[in-house]
């Protein structure tokens, strides 16, 4: 017995979130043709091309692709892919380290035992918490931390650890406990995730967060960040780039010493 785990919109492809199918040691091309025939007429239309897919919270494209076989008790997870302007969960690397990104709705009760928990259960990952109003862009988020990974790898981190200069890079400041008021969780406060370390983790935490999860980068930061820094006109005007605003926070994150 293979067990399928429907996640986001691949809901809907069968109206629920979970199947049991009867099979053993058939490949994953296999098992999406059972899958198919099985789904219901009226329901939405599952695109196979763009599905990431999880054995046992490992992801597939790190084993044999499509042609990976799936074995009586494994677990399957199928997770849609979104494209267009936006998206759930952004995968880069800095410095030959993996990152993944997910942004999380907030929620009244959240506090540091979220991320508390994940560590405990993906110790392979280095995981930081941000609130989203600190976040600019993409592009503010890798440069901030391409300056901790590479603090890290020069050894100069601003903290023992890497988790919390991040924290402190993005709150501009040398004191922690200042940086967690600040740009740490809060309640009801949307908030970015940032997750270093093993990619095959990766599609297994995007499955556990997924209903949690809205698409990135969608809130304008920009006043909120000018007037929480104290970045005036004058200080915009000085700086001759196409992202001004961009620049002044990574300099001032890069020159906390």
């Amino acid at each position: 017995m293979i067990t399928i785990k429907l996640i986001g919109g691949a809901k809907k492809s069968f109206n629920s979130d979970e199947l049991q199918i009867d099979k053993s040691d058939i490949s994953i091309n296999e098992l999406l043709e059972l899958l198919l025939k099985t789904k219901p007429k009226t329901a939405s239309e599952l695109d196979v091309e763009n599905i990431l897919i999880a054995i046992n919270g490992l992801d597939s494209s790190a084993m044999n692709g499509k042609d990976t076989i799936v074995h009586n008790g494994d677990i399957v997870s199928i997770i849609p892919v979104i494209h267009g302007g936006s998206s759930k969960k952004l995968i880069f690397e800095i410095e030959k380290k993996q990152i993944q990104i997910l942004e999380i709705r907030g929620q009244k009760k959240v506090d540091i035992q979220f991320i508390d928990n994940l560590r405990k259960k993906y110790p392979k990952i280095k995981f930081q918490a941000i609130s989203s109003n600190f976040i600019l862009n993409a592009s503010h988020l890798k440069k901030i931390l391409s300056l901790s990974i590479n603090a890290e790898k020069n050894n100069i981190l601003l903290s023992n650890k890497i988790e919390t200069d991040i924290l402190m890079r993005f709150a501009v400041t040398l004191q922690i406990s200042t940086a967690i008021s600040s740009v740490g969780i809060k309640p009801s406060t949307n908030f970015i995730l940032i997750a270093i370390g093993n990619k095959n983790s990766f599609t297994s935490l995007y499955s556990e967060l997924s209903n949690s999860c809205i698409n990135l980068f969608l809130k304008n930061n920009d006043l909120f960040l000018k007037k929480h820094f104290n970045i005036l006109k004058k200080h915009i005007d000085t700086v001759y780039s196409k992202t001004p605003l961009e620049d002044i926070l990574v300099e001032k994150a890069s020159i906390l010493i």
